[in-house]
């Protein structure tokens, strides 16, 4: 099953959610920044590769992002979300040595060209344990569709390995209201396994902007990693976010 299927299976499944004849509600909302990669080591094969960092031995430029995110809320407390979140970060330089990655080796001294990309697709259930005048909070379970790739090229000479799968995360948010207005949100998706690990995770301040609109400023960290014989690569990105969300009332 390709990820163009797969991904059409998870549209197919909210739009019968959204659908349903349940009282519920709708929001939709956008998140954009600027993102910076801190870590991000790789060596492919994760057993025979060279280890290289594109982040230390490699420059590594900033990106913009976006990420969307549609929420369907029923009865109160039942939440499905769905949520597109691409990443794209190219870094370059000059290497004294040769680099061996995917099965080509790529010559000392030469221009280096990498293109890390990690984007993610996910389909969120969560169910809002507390919920008060100044504090909410919910758990959930998220299925994530990875879609990765890692590149390299320089003159001549061109790798890539992509990697795309399934992956079960943990769903959680807590709301701490200071006002009627002003409040601090800490949410996200993470997992820890013998294989790996990962972790998105939000720490913002929210306010409300009127009873449709809501924003957010804040910090976001995305981390993790596997290790194992067809890949290594543990990475580290901070994202410095602003968000807006409307809810359909």
């Amino acid at each position: 099953m390709n990820i163009k299927l797969r991904f059409s299976i998870v549209l197919i499944i909210i739009s019968l959610a959204f659908i349903s004849p349940l009282s519920a509600q709708l929001s939709l909302n956008v998140e954009t920044g600027f993102v910076t990669a801190s870590k991000n080591d790789v060596r492919i094969p994760g057993d025979q590769g060279t280890m290289i960092s594109l982040t230390d031995d490699l420059a590594a430029a900033s990106s913009f992002f976006i990420r969307v995110k549609g929420g369907y809320r029923i009865r109160e407390r039942h939440n499905i979300i769905a949520l597109v979140a691409p990443l794209s970060m190219k870094s370059d330089g000059f290497l004294p040595y040769e680099v061996s990655f995917a099965g080509v080796v790529f010559p000392a001294d030469s221009m280096l060209d990498a293109n890390y990309k990690f984007n993610s697709y996910r389909l969120t259930y969560r169910y809002d344990i507390v919920m008060r005048d100044r504090v909410e909070f919910g758990l959930g379970i998220t299925a994530k569709l990875r879609d990765a790739a890692i590149s390299m090229k320089s003159p001549g000479y061109y790798a890539e390995k992509t990697n795309t799968g399934f992956v079960p995360l943990i769903n959680f948010r807590l709301l701490l209201m200071m006002d009627e207005r002003l409040g601090f949100l800490f949410e996200g998706d993470a997992f820890w396994a013998s294989q790996g690990r990962a972790e998105d995770i939000l720490f913002a301040a929210q306010y409300e902007i009127s009873k449709k609109m809501q924003m957010h400023v804040g910090y976001r960290l995305l981390e993790g990693g596997a290790d194992n014989d067809e890949v290594y690569n543990f990475s580290m990105f901070n994202y410095g976010s602003i968000g807006f969300t409307y809810t359909f009332r």
